[in-house]
């Protein structure tokens, strides 16, 4: 690659995107007197711009930044506004409850329409609620080595569980399970209680549990945290299989594949698992998560809860279901997570990626579109079979600057990897807008792109 030329242009549009947003600007500075960096969570660093964009109003599938310039959102929060920005009836819902109570450690009066609907969407009968699909997954966690009596669990390479410690493990060259990079005040070693195989190897993972001592296999059904792998024809239907042979307990984690239809991508594969966690767009952007299980799993927890003591169980926090989160939760399985919605923002998807399926063909640019439904991505190279080949075919400076020659013409890309996310807001004419500055994109880029 042509570092000098993909050097020339990023430099380019760091100083139109510094020179056009003087605002953004001071504010980076006035917070970075408190806020490392200018931001209050450090992920908000990841844009790729000189300093941080402060956004003034998020509206359904736009964003308008505070020195006036609007974008059409493709990132949706990284997946927290997959419904878009406050969508009427989230925002109703929260201003009908704001008034009458917060929290409050009891159950409000939504929860038992939400366990109905929870039961409908996922098809498991028995629900919980977090604040975040970090907390599900570690609740779901400790409720498999409950029941199982096993200690160890096994996740796929880079998988994406939240910040969950014993999930923030890789997959070493010999097999080992290994730290995840980056890690801050890691203490503990988790090649004890954690197995890490390739997603898509079936010998590997019926390996891994044949020693029947795995209690849980937590898994997205495709996977999402570098790159877009999807399930190869019969895997999925392979691991539930071999999870019921081994006695181990199958845990899926549809945070980032409800994208796929209305209950998530396992239901749609026809996939019952024993355990599910979904977080982030689950109540239209508020902090909320929720975890559900089976009869099978529910027969097997009495024993353990006559055991200990109340309050010390290790799940849940004071805040988790609370009745703003319940409000939103109940409105969002109304009125949001609908078939309706769910077929337009597939089908919006389904144009968005023949679109630039078809402006790679016709440059000869050797890139692909996978898709999750609402979800989709482009990447260099041929479809991968698992994280360590799509991993393999990223190029984190081109993608860089692909990203902020988008963002300086008025459209924000999930600032991690070529992630899209279409709304029941996004609209054909977004779409259209999009795929024209994106052929000027791929104008200015073809040649960095096709090189090695």
């Amino acid at each position: 690659m042509n570092q000098a030329a993909l050097a020339g242009i990023l430099a380019r549009e760091q100083q139109a995107f510094a020179a056009t947003r003087p605002k953004s600007r001071g504010l980076a500075r006035r917070a970075s007197a408190h806020f490392p960096h200018g931001v209050p969570m450090h992920w908000m660093r990841d844009w790729g711009t000189a300093f941080p964009l402060f956004v003034r109003e998020a509206q359904g599938a736009e964003l308008l930044d505070v020195d006036g310039h609007r974008y059409v959102d493709f990132c949706l929060g990284d997946t927290g506004a997959m419904f878009g920005h406050s969508p009427a009836p989230i925002a109703q819902a929260i201003a009908a409850q704001a008034g009458r109570g917060l929290t409050c450690m009891l159950p409000a009066e939504d929860t038992a329409a939400v366990g109905e609907g929870l039961a409908e969407l996922f098809g498991l009968p028995w629900w919980q609620l977090t604040q975040t699909a970090t907390d599900a997954n570690r609740a779901v966690l400790k409720l498999a080595r409950e029941v199982t009596g096993r200690s160890r669990i096994l996740v796929f390479n880079h998988c994406y569980h939240g910040t969950v410690e014993e999930t923030m493990v890789v997959r070493g060259p010999d097999g080992a399970t290994l730290p995840r990079p980056g890690q801050v005040g890691r203490v503990q070693d988790f090649a004890r209680s954690t197995v890490v195989v390739e997603f898509n190897d079936l010998d590997a993972l019926t390996a891994a549990l044949a020693p029947g001592d795995i209690a849980c296999v937590l898994a997205e059904p495709a996977m999402t945290n570098a790159g877009m792998v999807l399930p190869q024809s019969g895997f999925l239907a392979a691991l539930r299989e071999a999870c019921t042979r081994s006695g181990t307990l199958l845990a899926v984690d549809e945070t980032h594949t409800l994208s796929a239809g209305r209950g998530g991508y396992a239901r749609a594969a026809g996939i019952a698992a024993d355990l599910l966690v979904c977080g982030k767009a689950i109540a239209g952007g508020l902090p909320c998560a929720v975890y559900g299980y089976g009869e099978a799993v529910a027969e097997r927890l009495p024993a353990s809860e006559s055991r200990r003591e109340p309050g010390h169980s290790g799940l849940g926090t004071t805040l988790s279901a609370n009745p703003l989160a319940l409000a939103a939760l109940r409105a969002s399985l109304a009125q949001l997570m609908t078939a309706e919605n769910h077929a337009y923002m597939d089908r919006q998807a389904g144009h968005l990626a023949a679109a630039l399926t078809a402006a790679f063909t016709a440059r000869a640019l050797p890139w692909r579109v996978a898709r999750i439904g609402a979800r989709l991505e482009f990447g260099r190279g041929a479809a991968p079979r698992n994280a360590s080949e799509a991993l393999a075919w990223i190029d984190q400076p081109l993608q860089a600057a692909m990203h902020l020659f988008l963002l300086n013409r008025g459209f924000l890309l999930t600032p991690f990897h070529n992630m899209m996310l279409v709304s029941p807001a996004t609209t054909f004419d977004h779409l259209e807008r999009f795929l024209a500055v994106f052929d000027e994109t791929l104008d200015e880029f073809a040649p960095l792109m096709r090189a090695p």
